[in-house]
């Protein structure tokens, strides 16, 4: 029987905080519980908090620490330095990007640093914010040369990240994954819902999920929608900065009645149950892999995304398996894919059977969990076998994961 590990996860905030890496950092930790680890998160508190505080998350140990300083976006907390000198966890993994627990970790010391194998999920480049990067990339130099394994959210990122080449033996690819049973198996009180929207809209209904930042591309989405001869509606989760220079677009091309702002809602599962394709217009490196995008998968909506040069977007729905593929901030060929899928039924059924099966086998957290096990044990075995058995060998059948299959009417 294999030993429990204590593993010690630094992020940069945790739910309730929204975010999908912090998401991704309690999905991660509550799986590793559950396989049988001892595991702690620690945090910057995500509201002004004058003190650290403890909770327990269905097993999982959160400390979110209060900020004793700061400076150009950088948080400083005396006690999380403390508290990461103190550790005895096996493993210290790190999610970046995020400068403040990089240079935490440095100010801990290089003790620390020796003493404990260090492992990173390298969510993606500081890609926009160039003249900052270039003057944190010293100190993440100076941590890299004590870490064990970069993990990469995608076998391709690395080769588009001048960054990471540099670090190529440590590379270990392991995909990101989520738990994703409450979209295989809605609630009743989702279908329900998820019947409601279906009926409240005109048309096939387009979803998009995100914060409303330049590199989602919601601009090319609604644009998109102007040119879709199925008509339909366009409907935007999320909140963010471009809000409004999106609405100016909605009202200089008329679409007011088809574009729906919805903001942060209570569950996405029913929106993801009543629409038609997601669609994942993004068009920048910053988005490295698409989250959401498995989230529609399970749920059996089909995805239509961007192929991004050396990002994950692109593999975690694979043009004509799981979804449709169109070039970036190409709201023609975005048009005409919608148009395609609202069309063809049998094609859009065969698409959200595969999107399924794969969302299983590749991204749930469990299959996450198990990859993230095989670099840990290679780490403290001292061995490696290379990066393809971190993604290989710990395969999930489909038939382990039994989703109850639901279709809304259309």
């Amino acid at each position: 029987m294999t030993k429990p590990l204590s593993v010690l996860h630094l992020g940069k905030y945790y739910p309730p905080a929204p975010g999908g890496i912090e998401s991704l950092v309690r999905d991660l930790a509550v799986g590793q519980v559950e396989h049988g680890d001892r595991v702690s998160v620690h945090v910057f508190h995500h509201e002004n908090h004058r003190q650290h505080t403890m909770e327990n998350d269905r097993g999982v140990e959160v400390v979110r620490h209060a900020r004793t300083a700061g400076f150009a976006k950088l948080d400083y907390a005396s006690s999380l330095i403390e508290q990461i000198r103190e550790s005895t966890a096996d493993i210290l993994h790190l999610h970046v990007p995020n400068p403040s627990m990089i240079l935490a970790l440095l100010k801990a010391g290089q003790k620390v640093l020796d003493r404990t194998p260090i492992v990173v999920t390298y969510h993606s480049d500081i890609v926009r914010q160039k003249l900052r990067a270039a003057f944190f990339r010293p100190f993440e130099n100076q941590l890299y040369r004590s870490v064990s394994a970069i993990c990469p959210t995608s076998p391709m990122y690395a080769s588009g990240s001048t960054f990471l080449r540099k670090y190529r033996p440590l590379l270990k690819p392991v995909p990101l994954g989520l738990n994703i049973d409450r979209f295989l198996s809605p609630q009743e009180s989702d279908l329900i819902k998820a019947k409601e929207l279906r009926a409240s809209a005109s048309g096939p209904v387009w979803l998009a999920c995100g914060r409303l930042v330049y590199y989602k591309g919601f601009l090319t989405a609604i644009r998109a929608l102007a040119r879709t001869r199925s008509g339909g509606e366009l409907w935007i989760i999320g909140t963010g900065p471009d809000l409004g220079v999106l609405k100016s677009e909605v009202d200089k091309l008329n679409l007011n009645h088809r574009v729906k702002f919805l903001g942060q809602v209570a569950s996405t599962v029913p929106y993801y149950h009543a629409a038609d394709a997601f669609w994942l217009s993004s068009n920048a490196r910053s988005e490295a892999f698409g989250l959401v995008q498995v989230e529609a998968m399970a749920s059996g909506c089909p995805v239509i995304n961007t192929n991004i040069p050396y990002s994950g977007v692109s593999w975690v729905s694979h043009h004509e398996i799981t979804g449709l593929t169109v070039p970036v901030d190409d709201f023609e060929s975005l048009a005409m894919a919608a148009d395609r899928l609202a069309g063809d039924l049998e094609l859009r059924s065969r698409l959200a059977t595969q999107a399924r099966r794969r969302a299983i086998e590749q991204f749930d957290i469990r299959v996450m969990v198990r990859r993230n096990a095989s670099v840990y044990a290679n780490i403290l075995n001292g061995s490696y076998l290379g990066s393809e058995p971190v993604m290989d060998s710990v395969e999930v059948m489909a038939s382990e994961i039994t989703p109850r299959l639901v279709t809304v009417t259309r």
